[in-house]
């Protein structure tokens, strides 16, 4: 199984710092898509996964 580096990945540090700057932007975008982000989510705890989901308000995962 592939390790996933979202939780340490720069673009979402952007997001977290500023939510409305454009590569924070980009990386919301791009976990809309991204397999690896959805990878990563399918591996986490349900209880987790929905922390993560509430945080950057993505309903396909709560």
């Amino acid at each position: 199984m592939a390790k996933h580096n979202c939780d340490n990945c720069n673009f979402r540090a952007k997001y977290d710092n500023n939510p409305r700057s454009f590569l924070g932007r980009l990386w919301k975008w791009h976990i809309g898509w991204c397999p690896g982000w959805k990878g990563y989510m399918k591996s986490l705890p349900g209880d987790e996964r929905t922390t993560l989901a509430e945080k950057y308000d993505l309903k396909k995962y709560k």
